[in-house]
């Protein structure tokens, strides 16, 4: 680039114009028009090679238009030019889940979580990692710290139940499940779940009244069909069990 090119560059004419098309791509990113405000960045980042926030913003845009590549390419430099901004490693950690690199996103939720321990979405994502790692034992710490350093945080109990039905720990999972609704009882979606700890721990009675719980809160859910079934098989059951009883 020559002497002439470099010094219009520096001008304060110049970085007025790329402080400007910054601030459009930030709007155009904050209303979802990611392809327009990744243009944008584009034309910032041509005026400015050195702007952490323009990488970080064209990597957001690039993340929610599914080019996860591209995402991390930018994310990474946003990182070498300030290493000390939570967001630009927390969403470094997100697209390295989604790019199935769970040990990458595992040192990226780290480093988030040093600049801001008290973040609940980075340690719950850090868990995540550790699941996709097949480390469930790492995981299920991280929630239950999670669970106690944040106690309102309802994703942490819902993952650690989910691990908790996968290892057939039923007893485990329905006393968080439970303590779910106590946190918010018009998370109705969670009665299914109650109601299959429930039958699995062959409390026929109390699962049929959690399922249909469900069904009235949640008849439209993609699950309900199913969930219908099983209470219809578990109502024939006990009608079956009382006539037998007459005998």
């Amino acid at each position: 680039m020559s002497n002439e090119k470099l010094k219009y560059m520096s001008t304060p004419a110049c970085k007025t114009l790329t402080k400007t098309l910054q601030e459009k791509a930030d709007l155009l990113r904050a209303k979802d028009s990611f392809k327009e405000a990744a243009g944008t960045y584009l034309n910032s980042i041509l005026m400015d090679r050195n702007n952490s926030e323009t990488y970080l913003g064209l990597g957001i845009c690039y993340k929610n238009l599914g080019k996860i590549k591209k995402a991390i390419e930018n994310l990474e430099k946003a990182a070498l030019l300030d290493s000390n901004k939570f967001e630009t490693f927390y969403e470094l950690g997100l697209c390295h889940l989604k790019d199935e690199m769970p040990c990458r996103a595992i040192k990226c939720f780290i480093q988030a979580i040093q600049i801001n321990p008290e973040n609940p979405d980075a340690i719950f994502q850090l868990g995540q990692a550790h699941e996709q790692c097949d480390e469930q034992d790492m995981a299920l710490m991280i929630y239950q710290k999670l669970i106690e350093n944040s106690p309102s945080y309802i994703n942490a109990y819902l993952r650690k139940s989910s691990l908790f039905m996968k290892m057939e720990l039923y007893k485990q999972a329905l006393a968080l499940y439970m303590n779910i609704l106590k946190i918010n009882p018009n998370y109705t979606q969670i009665y299914s779940e109650i109601g299959l700890c429930l039958d699995k721990l062959g409390k026929q009675n109390e699962a049929k009244r959690y399922y249909r719980k469900f069904l009235s809160a949640q008849p439209n859910d993609e699950s309900a069909n199913k969930i219908l079934k099983r209470a219809e098989q578990l109502r024939q059951v006990k009608s079956s069990t009382n006539k037998l009883s007459l005998v």
